[in-house]
């Protein structure tokens, strides 16, 4: 079994997360600047170019969406 070391998902709530209004529901979502850093590690990833740490950050950042979906896709079931 490989360890795979990850950015603890929660150190990203305080500052990276918003919950804004979509038709009726508040949803989970990044902020501007999460979704920026997203963007960022995933091209530097794309390229090659990501460094270990850069890596680690990644993988929290995609667990957080992961929750964030799962969260999202409840609430919305919920609604219906």
């Amino acid at each position: 079994m490989n360890a795979q070391l990850m950015v603890q998902p929660s150190s990203f709530i305080d500052s990276g997360i918003q919950i804004k209004p979509i038709r009726h529901l508040y949803l989970f979502k990044f902020n501007d600047d999460l979704q920026a850093r997203l963007e960022v590690l995933n091209d530097k990833k794309r390229d090659l170019k990501l460094t270990t740490e850069e890596d680690s950050e990644l993988r929290g950042i995609l667990e957080l969406d992961r929750i964030f979906t799962l969260l999202n896709a409840k609430i919305i079931g919920e609604s219906l």
